[in-house]
């Protein structure tokens, strides 16, 4: 692989450009900023490294950027990637342009370069590194990067239901991976769920002055009586059979659970906190995270949130609530639930809106895609990579690979500190240029496995 590595080499700052300048096109999906714009900027970038790429339509939502590349094994591998990327507010919090992809400290500084276009611009990079180097790819290579998984993927569904022969893989390389606070990599072997649901209350036709809250409903109050009915102090949720379907982890997986080392002081003082929920630790601690669901307010908002003071009624009150799912639940199951929960405590008047539902999946730690990532990682980074059965984070895992029978990985250039989602999101230039290398290896691995 050294004929390989030198080329990577050489050519780091032409990929590092090429990452800057996808970085620099803004795409954020929920505010609809650049988006049609990136998708012909990666669509390019595919053309440029010999893919066959085009766009495809999502019946109403963003293009998927979908690109293949031939390569002399029969044996196919897909990289899952999106080129959405989260809003960059609150702008005062960032130390550089999110848009500049500046480089300082040996990172690269912007909105997208760990979540998600660093891990599109490594591949691109690895494709096109090893076609230059050796006139072509050891196995085939499909690129299938959607716009829309930060706001849920919701119509990935209409992609995968229409073009289901453009899916097929023998595996899948997901979105994100990294190394953690110990500067370990970590391979994830699956994602939760998710049910996201927004509430709403209603009271008055117009916000009212407060002095009238004697006789007139306030829709504030409804949402948080409503909300605190869902989840009790004890963390368990009280939606009943919420639980019914989940599935504990295999002896197998709690192994894995096992070996994953004990980073509890370092994530509590990356967190600012003393302690965990409950008090866990330990193993239980490390089965609540990965195998137990969760329900957590993300937003909520109603009346007078400004500075000083407005005495007002509110005549409405929002809730952003999201359930993190484990395997066997089903997103549309947990949500007509919730329904019946909030009919049956006395809030039928609370409208619950479905959006962005995801199954669960995961690939078993057996799966080959699995052992060659980890092979790859530990000849390139010398160090014993993490294995972890399954992530606490959501994706379309289920409906771009498990139910096609797909087993997928992750392998990726973030780390633990990259700030995906927050201000200030960066990787450092050598895990993208090693990021480059070890897909290069899993390439080459695999369609010899």
């Amino acid at each position: 692989m050294d004929d390989l590595y030198n080329h990577i080499d050489e050519h780091a700052n032409h990929y590092i450009a090429a990452l800057q300048r996808l970085v620099q096109q803004p795409s954020v999906a929920a505010q609809n900023v650049g988006m049609a714009e990136t998708a012909a900027l990666v669509q390019e970038m595919l053309v440029g490294i010999g893919a066959e790429a085009r766009l495809y339509d999502t019946r109403g939502g963003y293009p998927v950027v979908y690109g293949e590349v031939a390569g002399a094994a029969p044996k196919t591998l897909s990289f899952y990637n999106h080129y959405d990327v989260q809003p960059v507010e609150p702008l005062d919090l960032w130390q550089s342009d999110p848009w500049a992809a500046e480089i300082r400290d040996g990172r690269i500084w912007g909105r997208g370069t760990s979540d998600n276009k660093g891990n599109i611009a490594a591949r691109v990079a690895a494709v096109d590194a090893y076609r230059q180097v050796r006139g072509g790819l050891p196995l085939n290579v499909k690129f299938i990067i959607e716009g829309e998984e930060e706001i849920g993927s919701p119509h990935l569904e209409h992609f995968t239901a229409d073009h289901a022969d453009l899916c097929r893989a023998d595996a899948c390389i997901w979105e994100f991976g990294g190394k953690d606070l110990e500067g370990r990599p970590v391979v994830y072997l699956g994602l939760k769920g998710i049910c996201y649901v927004e509430l709403r209350a209603r009271g008055a036709n117009q916000d009212q002055h407060s002095s009238i809250a004697t006789s007139t409903p306030n829709p504030a109050w409804r949402l948080v009586w409503a909300l605190a009915s869902l989840k009790g102090p004890d963390e368990r949720v009280l939606i009943p059979g919420f639980y019914d379907k989940v599935v504990p982890p295999t002896p197998e997986e709690v192994a894995a659970l096992e070996r994953m080392p004990d980073n509890e002081a370092k994530r509590l003082d990356h967190l600012g906190i003393d302690r965990f929920l409950l008090d866990l630790t330990g193993i239980e601690l490390k089965k609540r995270d990965y195998f137990q669901p969760t329900c957590t307010i993300s937003g909520i908002e109603s009346g007078y949130t400004g500075q000083g003071s407005k005495t007002v009624l509110p005549s409405r009150a929002m809730a952003k609530v999201d359930m993190r799912l484990v395997a066997d639940q089903d997103p549309h199951e947990i949500f007509a639930l919730l329904r019946q929960h909030l009919d049956d405590e006395g809030f039928s008047d609370i409208e619950a809106i479905l959006l962005g539902p995801e199954k669960p999946a995961r690939t078993p730690l057996s799966a080959t895609i699995a052992q060659v990532v980890v092979e790859a990682y530990r000849e390139l980074y010398d160090a014993e990579p993490v294995v972890s059965p399954t992530s606490a984070g959501s994706g379309p895992w289920y409906e771009l690979c498990a139910r096609f029978g797909i087993d997928a990985c992750t392998a990726g250039v973030g780390h633990a500190r990259s700030q995906a989602h927050a201000p200030n999101e960066n990787i450092y230039v050598d895990d993208f240029v090693r990021g480059i290398k070890h897909i290069c290896l899993i390439m080459d691995r695999f369609a010899r496995s």
